[in-house]
């Protein structure tokens, strides 16, 4: 009888192999066309491979828990002459060529080679491991320069599973040093590093429009006025003093709640950006604020920030809008859970029920990044929920 292979099929654009993790039927069983008999996981999702024809399961060739590429034939089953000959399944495929080309024959380990997914075009194949694993003389080489894993994200390895060897890394300096180079300052350095650090966390984002009026109201009769940031900083911290479990920090088993809420904000200087903090921010009012802010403010634009009012805060206010930008996802800092972001205001129609028609309003953005293993998307919208409560009702700051 006819054996018809089971191969891995192409299961997305770019992906090039998937992992066994269950057999749903078994050596022996009777099977139809297109019945699901191997489940398989990629880096995207759990999938099946389903059966080519009807026929009997004659054996697997693939072990569970280890990953195929695409094309590699994982079993075989036993089907009559008329069935193979029917979907045409009896005669060897030709072999194809040129850019749709992507089935390799099965190598003496079981058929566990490398290929390329069906996509041309990416800047690293979709199997490439990257710096995943760095050697010991390679992250000496890595020191020397100093660089770091972040760095060679866009290295193709040549190397075991991927990896990126030694000579990969040379030939990669050398292509960098072919190009335009320019120092990067420390400020940039330091961000760079702070950033890099800040997402090996799981950051989401969530957000929400607000009306800005009764805000813009009350800057019109308080002197000195406070500006937007200033506001969402205050509206952070009053939401926090009633409830400071959002900013805690997840240090292994335990969540860490912050002893005092010490707000930062973000000042935008010549070559990166600076982050003051204002300490204590729930224990003054918002005119009380407005002095030490503008002082802050200025302070950091000249980069001579005391210690001080630098470091140890538990959240971050940014006000984007200040570039014209509506709508951002910002990245909490490292020691810190959240970051608040304040976008453009700008004139959008306002149903009024009173009025039974729309009207004018301005209106901005609120966004709340925070670190998803600390609290869920319930707990910052509600947080966020509170803090445009708070703006609407600039009297209570």
């Amino acid at each position: 009888m006819p054996r018809i292979p089971i191969i891995m099929p192409q299961l997305g654009e770019s992906i090039a192999e998937a992992n066994i993790i269950n057999f749903l039927v078994k050596p022996g069983d009777t099977v139809e066309a297109d019945q699901d008999l191997i489940e398989v996981e990629t880096n995207k999702a759990s999938m099946t491979v389903t059966s080519p024809c009807r026929g009997r399961i004659e054996k697997f060739t693939a072990q569970l828990n280890e990953s195929y590429a695409v094309g590699v034939v994982l079993g075989h089953i036993e089907a009559t002459k008329e069935e193979a000959s029917r979907l045409g399944l009896d005669v060897p495929a030709p072999a194809k060529t040129g850019d749709t080309d992507h089935i390799s024959a099965p190598d003496a380990n079981g058929g566990r080679n490398r290929v390329q997914p069906t996509v041309r075009g990416l800047p690293v194949p979709a199997n490439a491991a990257g710096a995943s694993y760095l050697s010991p003389r390679l992250k000496a080489r890595m020191n020397e320069l100093g660089l770091h894993a972040a760095d060679l994200a866009g290295v193709a390895g040549s190397g075991a599973a991927g990896r990126v060897t030694v000579e990969d890394f040379e030939r990669f300096i050398a292509h960098l040093e072919k190009q335009k180079i320019t120092p990067a300052s420390f400020m940039r350095v330091t961000v760079a590093d702070a950033m890099r650090r800040s997402w090996t966390r799981p950051i989401a984002h969530v957000g929400l429009p607000v009306c800005l009026d009764p805000l813009f109201a009350y800057r019109k009769v308080t002197r000195p006025k406070p500006g937007p940031a200033l506001c969402g900083l205050r509206a952070l911290a009053v939401a926090l003093a009633e409830n400071s479990a959002p900013a805690g920090r997840l240090v292994g088993n335990k969540i860490v709640h912050p002893s005092s809420i010490d707000i930062a904000f973000a000042v935008e200087a010549e070559e990166g950006v600076l982050v003051p903090v204002i300490r204590h921010a729930d224990k003054r009012s918002l005119k009380e604020l407005i002095g030490p802010y503008n002082e802050l403010v200025e302070l950091a634009r000249q980069c001579k920030l005391p210690p001080e009012v630098t470091g140890g805060s538990i959240a971050t206010v940014t006000n984007f809008g200040t570039f014209g930008l509506t709508w951002a996802t910002p990245i909490p800092l490292p020691e810190q859970s959240l970051v608040l972001g304040i976008g453009a205001a700008r004139r959008t129609p306002s149903w009024d029920a009173s009025k039974d028609r729309f009207v004018p309003v301005m209106e901005a953005n609120l966004t709340l990044s925070f670190d998803h293993r600390v609290i869920d998307g319930g707990a910052a919208g509600r947080l966020l929920m509170r803090i445009a409560d708070l703006i609407t009702h600039p009297e209570q700051l």
